[in-house]
């Protein structure tokens, strides 16, 4: 039988503070990248969205290279619903669009 040894993230994980800092940054870099992904998809650029969304470029920018910043959900949803997305808090069955056009 083999001795199966905790890879470096398992054991990471295992600390709480890194496991939170790790989920916090992980989140960013998600929607980092769908950002990126569905403006490219939309070809639409950081002005435009700027303009359309009524969110400021270097907000934009912030989100896109994964800047810590106080993002409101108005602002989320605001992004989302110019790219062609909804926001949803979704519970089993139960879903919540959170999006609105602003």
């Amino acid at each position: 039988m083999k001795n199966k040894t905790k890879s470096t993230f398992s054991k990471m994980m295992e600390d709480p503070s890194q496991k939170e800092k790790f989920e916090k940054e992980y989140s960013q870099f998600m929607f980092s990248e769908l950002l990126l992904a569905a403006m490219e998809e939309n070809q639409i650029s950081v002005r435009l969205l700027a303009k359309e969304s009524g969110v400021s470029t270097s907000t934009i920018q912030n989100m896109r290279a994964m800047k810590p910043a106080n993002i409101t959900l108005r602002t989320v949803s605001s992004l989302l619903s110019t790219l062609g997305y909804k926001l949803e808090a979704k519970k089993g069955n139960k879903v919540v669009n959170l999006s609105a056009n602003f």
